[in-house]
């Protein structure tokens, strides 16, 4: 399923998801855990912290943590456990 939400600069992608009542897998939220890890396909991030707790390698091949990810973009993200908040 494909999943649009709105973002700015100033707000993780991973906040930006849930108050678009679209759940991402996290944990610490913090960039430690990597449970959030899933793939840029497309557009421009950053981070504010000097290294993420990704892998050189990973971050070549557009491993992402949203938790502490910030737009700079339209971007596309591949994130196959992505749902849909339920109603409480």
């Amino acid at each position: 399923m494909d999943w649009t939400f709105e973002t700015s600069a100033a707000m993780p992608l991973l906040e930006a998801a849930r108050l678009a009542r679209i759940d991402l897998p996290s944990s610490c939220r913090n960039g430690t855990c990597r449970t959030c890890m899933c793939r840029l396909l497309s557009g421009r991030i950053s981070y504010r912290i000097e290294w993420p707790g990704l892998s050189s390698d990973e971050r070549k091949d557009g491993y992402i943590l949203p938790c502490i990810a910030f737009a700079e973009s339209d971007l596309v993200i591949e994130e196959p456990r992505a749902r849909a908040q339920r109603n409480s």
